[in-house]
């Protein structure tokens, strides 16, 4: 004999929730797939209700629609570290402080500022030393002082994502290209000197880095541009003010940086080895050396 609880034509409440939404949802799925149902308020809450026959094959069909419409996993790439980034800071600041302290002891000649400083119209004749030269002078103590606090900072992130050595050769050769375009872009007789190209270079180099690695993905497109967007605020609240700045310069070396920092994303940098990182650093005080050669 068969109880009223065990009677397959009795409808029975599935589930139930305080909002409808999430009911309706569930009793068209039901409906879509054959299987009588209706909705119906009850004790303060929405409930679905099926025949006590259909409850395995409605459990069923919910959960495989529950399953076929979960979001996707999203791989977020391991984040890897090469270093402290310290030694690319030590020498950073041992490059634009000796300068003026080699100049201070007269080792590098008479003139010599006039010597490195960049000036349009001389490297458009060819002196493309001057793009390099130039990102190792400042105008006043103060000048150098907030070039080493900026590019320390900027440098010292860039140099744990990509290597104290891989890092500050792109971080430079950004610079000098960013100079080279400030260069063009300018008057013959408009000069510039100063780290702050690089400095910005370095806030492109990382920005562009970290949003192709996809260190930010599967958060929500807001927070997958999150590097871009800081990258450009850096940019704006500390590279775009001021009356002596020179602002293009600053967007010429954050542009610059972003397409290196693009580049350098899709290359696995682990096959530089510690070798690879050394030879880059020595690279980049090569190009400084060659330059100055050039320039006294």
């Amino acid at each position: 004999m068969t109880t009223n609880d065990d009677d397959p034509f009795r409808w029975v409440c599935l589930r139930s929730h305080m909002s409808r939404q999430p009911i309706n949802e569930a009793a068209l799925v039901l409906t879509a797939m054959g299987i009588d149902n209706y909705v119906e308020m009850e004790a303060g809450e929405w409930c679905l209700f099926i025949r006590q026959g259909h409850r395995h094959a409605a459990i069923d069909q919910l959960e495989r629609y529950r399953v076929e419409n979960m979001p996707p996993r999203v791989r977020v790439p391991r984040i890897i570290i090469f270093d402290s980034g310290w030694a690319g800071i030590l020498g950073y600041l041992l490059v634009i402080w000796s300068v003026p302290a080699l100049a201070s002891w007269g080792m590098l000649g008479a003139g010599w500022q006039n010597a490195g400083i960049m000036q349009a119209g001389l490297v458009g004749e060819g002196e493309w030393w001057r793009a390099v030269t130039a990102l190792t002078l400042h105008a006043s103590f103060a000048h150098l002082v907030a070039n080493s606090l900026f590019g320390a900072v900027f440098g010292l992130m860039a140099g744990r994502y990509l290597g104290s050595g891989f890092a500050w050769l792109l971080i430079l050769l950004a610079g000098v290209f960013g100079n080279l375009l400030n260069a063009w872009a300018r008057p013959d007789e408009f000069r510039s000197l100063g780290a702050s190209t690089a400095t910005f270079a370095a806030v492109g180099l990382i920005s562009a880095f970290v949003w192709r690695r996809g260190y930010f993905r599967g958060r929500g497109l807001r927070r997958g541009l999150a590097p871009v967007f800081a990258g450009i605020a850096l940019l704006v609240f500390t590279g775009l003010g001021g009356g002596n700045t020179d602002i293009f310069a600053h967007i010429a070396g954050f542009s610059c940086g972003a397409v290196l920092g693009y580049l350098a994303a899709g290359f696995d940098i682990r096959r530089l080895g510690h070798s690879g990182q050394y030879l880059s650093g020595a690279a980049a005080m090569l190009l400084l050396l060659i330059a100055w050669s050039w320039a006294t």
